[in-house]
């Protein structure tokens, strides 16, 4: 199942191709690896600032419903290119229960990766993948900028990963 909101660049892994693997610190500073949540589905946010209006706004909906991805076993990891310094700020000022990934340095490594670093800004672009159990992107959604991604979508995309 894969939505796309705009033309993607063909960097971009599509539904049925393994994830990329990567390693980053979170808001504390502890690696976290891609691979070490194999076993358990996960949703990777790509999201281009914290405490930007539109990114809070997302992912305030994200710790707001997070029992939805708790009762898939799906964890969220949200990644963006500010420093694990910025993201512990700003997962403490929102109450953030996930995990905040640092794209920091090498800067947006990550988000080239997946496809989605806006090389002209220097910003992740606000990127979804929904990766399953086995380590294989299953959804996919890239919104243009200015535009939030709808919950209702990752609820269905997870939905029909419990289907599979």
């Amino acid at each position: 199942m894969t939505e796309v909101r705009e033309t993607l660049p063909a960097t971009v892994p599509a539904a049925g191709e393994p994830a990329p693997d990567f390693e980053l610190s979170n808001q504390y500073g502890e690696p976290i690896r891609l691979s070490d949540f194999r076993g358990r589905n996960v949703v990777l946010v790509f999201y281009p600032f914290a405490f930007s209006g539109i990114c809070t706004g997302e992912l305030c909906e994200l710790r707001d419903n997070i029992g939805a991805f708790d009762d898939a076993d799906a964890a969220v990891l949200a990644i963006s290119v500010d420093s694990k310094f910025s993201l512990r700020a700003y997962a403490e000022k929102e109450g953030y229960g996930f995990d905040l990934l640092a794209d920091f340095w090498p800067h947006g490594e990550v988000a080239r990766q997946y496809g989605v670093f806006d090389e002209d800004s220097g910003m992740a672009l606000r990127g979804t993948f929904i990766i399953d159990a086995d380590g294989i992107v299953r959804y996919v959604v890239v919104n243009p900028r200015g535009q939030a991604r709808d919950l209702g979508e990752y609820r269905a995309a997870l939905s029909a990963l419990a289907e599979q």
